[in-house]
């Protein structure tokens, strides 16, 4: 395990991930779009937690979904497919997730890999501190416990804004990764090839805690946004 994350691996997408989006259907994730507004209007930090409310297919930045997604059985069950700011390979999401997301200013383009790891530690602490023991980072953006990764994050900036966003299996309906998800292009090197159902777990089955509801409530206790972006220098 390391003790913190190595920092986001840019990645240029091509064009081929993204000429299809209209065809395909796929939609541009802003739910957190509110609070980035806000925060380049006014330069003041915003957070907001919450449970999904449909189970849904979010594409990275640069992710290919003919390579990252079972199309046929994403389109035979109605799955909605998007594509979020920030990097990583596709996901599924469903009621059994919860995510942080938190808009910060930050200024300039510089210091990514410092406000990453600042933020993943913020997490770890956050999560602690609400019952959640044992939590540390592994690969580039992972949560884990034990050698099972938990959440997965990723960041996107632009000038002078950082956003921050997690998604934690509480508990996810995790064979739903392996129907909508083929084995991803790129991976962590602790993954070591594992098949989705070996690499992931999620709280529930990690350390007993189910209720996203709860979760959620708890987190808004000790996840601060002072906490987050007070001075350290």
């Amino acid at each position: 395990m390391s003790g913190q994350v190595q920092g986001p691996v840019p990645y240029i997408p091509h064009m081929s991930s993204t000429r299809d989006d209209d065809k395909l259907g796929i939609i541009h994730y802003d739910t957190n779009r509110s609070i980035l507004d806000e925060t380049k209007k006014d330069g003041q930090p915003r957070m907001r937690i919450y449970g999904v409310d449909e189970t849904c297919i979010v594409l990275g930045r640069g992710s290919d979904p003919y390579t990252e997604v079972y199309l046929d059985r994403a389109k035979a069950d109605g799955i909605p497919l998007y594509r979020r700011p920030g990097g990583g390979c596709s996901v599924v999401l469903d009621p059994g997730n919860l995510v942080v997301a938190a808009t910060l200013p930050v200024e300039g383009l510089g210091e990514t890999k410092k406000w990453f790891n600042r933020c993943t530690q913020w997490m770890i602490d956050g999560l602690r501190k609400a019952g959640v023991e044992g939590v540390d980072t592994d690969g580039v953006s992972d949560l884990v416990i034990g050698d099972k990764k938990i959440a997965g994050s990723a960041v996107y900036r632009t000038k002078d804004i950082l956003y921050y966003a997690v998604t934690i299996l509480v508990n996810a309906d995790l064979s739903l990764i392996d129907k909508y998800l083929p084995h991803p292009p790129r991976e962590p090197e602790y993954r070591a090839g594992r098949s989705h159902l070996d690499f992931v777990a999620s709280l529930q089955q990690a350390v007993g805690i189910s209720d996203v509801r709860m979760l959620v409530e708890k987190l808004k206790q000790t996840l601060t946004l002072d906490a987050l972006t007070e001075r350290t220098d």
